[in-house]
């Protein structure tokens, strides 16, 4: 069977940039972004400066995680070993682009689509090379077929130590450097001095923004207040607060739709999840489980209004709300699964995220029913009662894995953290005084909101800021 890999001799390559143009020409790669570059990297003090040259592109993994991560596999791996793209398939959530440790994915701005080098696979198919390989004048970029021992490729391999980026992900890249040099291999230089000039030509920005926190707040408001009430109606939850927070819960899935929409370079593709789905990618699993749990809401509403028409509630409520709590729970967590497939990131890859995202959860939905309590009149005082336990030793719970991100602490949005758990913990300890005070119960839930969205902006937003080309 076929295997396309590159290689790349760093001893020929002059940084003429002949490849990146060969690749927009071929292509039709449009201004602004790059599916082959060259790094440009300087070190030394003057007048012993040495500029470091490296070209830089998809390594066409083996295990591709872009892959693996999109919802409907318009990133995908073909029989030969190219990792391709299909631009009509894309959404354009940008998952590939968190999940690839290279940084090779880009949005192109007019289709609003992520592509990147797919190995040139239109001139492979009909037996031609790469135009980058062809249009090289040192002819520092070699490609081939690794299974053909008679190949190029092969033969430079086995004359010549080679090295590959960031092995530890464990993709297995199939793009190979020889002589690569430890500045060039690595995003930035860990233990060089501040004194050494150090410069890269490219940088990512950013793929996800605000909106993905704050989906991660309104998919806990929606997750935590069912799989919390399934608790309290054991206490004696009264019916109005049972409508109250089953409305709630519905209008924090609708805006947590709205906001994955929303999000989406695509958004009129969104349904592309359900109709194509790469059920490998947690994108796809999600989405599945957020269209299971819709309509477990949708019941639980119309048993809460049932049961408040009648004037009292039946044990179907107990049924329905334990039954279903599993997947609130899922629908809590599940983004834990996805973010661990973001292998481009490694402060999401984090083996407490799921059970924290639970932690979260439950406490927000006891704090959304102690105001809604607040409100509509919770029921006997035995309930607000394993309310508060509940929110308070979720609450714990939660800020001390928060003070567990020690790499968060030391990024530029520590005062965020600081700020977020301030809150939450200010969410947490006024419930205690409202017996007496019930605006206290209905003022923490929006502080507890606001603290949980700071806390999961600098979650999602510091590890981005870490280059990985």
């Amino acid at each position: 069977m076929t295997s396309y890999g590159f290689a790349i001799d760093n001893r020929k390559c002059i940084g003429c940039h002949a490849c990146s143009t060969a690749c927009k020409s071929e292509n039709e790669v449009p201004l602004g972004v790059f599916r082959t570059w060259v790094k440009s990297v300087e070190t030394g003090l003057y007048p012993d400066v040495t500029r470091h040259f490296q070209v830089t592109r998809c390594n066409h993994c083996t295990d591709a995680p872009c892959a693996t991560i999109c919802p409907t596999s318009a990133m995908h791996k073909r029989d030969d070993g190219i990792v391709d793209f299909d631009k009509d398939a894309c959404i354009g959530c940008k998952a590939c682009m968190q999940a690839c440790p290279y940084d090779a994915v880009h949005i192109e701005p007019e289709t609003r689509t992520a592509a990147k080098c797919n190995f040139c696979a239109h001139r492979v198919t009909v037996g031609l090379e790469p135009a980058c390989v062809v249009v090289c004048p040192e002819h520092a970029i070699v490609a081939g077929d690794l299974h053909d021992p008679s190949s190029e490729l092969s033969r430079l391999l086995a004359a010549e130590p080679t090295t590959v980026r960031r092995p530890e992900k464990g993709t297995s890249p199939k793009l190979f450097y020889v002589d690569g040099e430890r500045v060039l291999m690595q995003p930035t230089p860990p233990d060089a001095p501040p004194s050494v000039p150090y410069t890269v030509e490219r940088k990512q920005e950013r793929p996800w923004h605000w909106p993905v926190p704050a989906y991660l707040v309104t998919k806990a408001i929606a997750a935590g207040t069912p799989a919390v009430a399934a608790l309290a109606v054991l206490t004696g939850l009264g019916s109005e607060v049972g409508v109250a927070a089953a409305v709630v819960s519905l209008v924090g899935l609708l805006a947590t739709t709205a906001l994955l929409v929303g999000d989406l370079e695509r958004p009129e593709r969104f349904l592309y999840i359900l109709k194509r789905p790469n059920w490998d990618s947690w994108l796809a699993r999600g989405a599945v489980v957020l269209t299971a749990f819709g309509a477990l809401l949708t019941a639980w509403l119309g048993v809460e209004v049932m049961g408040l028409m009648r004037g009292a509630t039946g044990p179907l409520r107990v049924v329905l709300l334990a039954a279903g709590t599993p997947i609130a729970l899922m629908a809590a967590v599940y983004t834990a699964f996805l973010f661990a497939q973001a292998k481009g990131r490694d402060l999401w890859l984090n083996p407490w995220l799921a059970p924290h995202l639970a932690v979260q959860a439950i406490a927000i939905g006891a704090v959304t029913l102690l105001g809604l309590g607040a409100t509509f009149g919770l029921g006997p005082p035995a309930t607000h009662q394993m309310l508060v336990y509940l929110l308070t030793g979720a609450t714990l719970i939660d800020l001390m894995l928060r003070a567990a991100e020690d790499p968060l602490w030391r990024s530029s949005f520590s005062g965020q953290m600081l700020a977020g758990g301030a809150l939450s913990g200010l969410a947490a300890a006024l419930p205690w005084l409202s017996i007496d005070l019930p605006i206290l119960a209905q003022v923490s839930a929006p502080l507890a909101y606001a603290g949980l969205y700071l806390y999961e902006h600098a979650f999602v937003m510091a590890p981005q800021d870490i280059p990985n080309a």
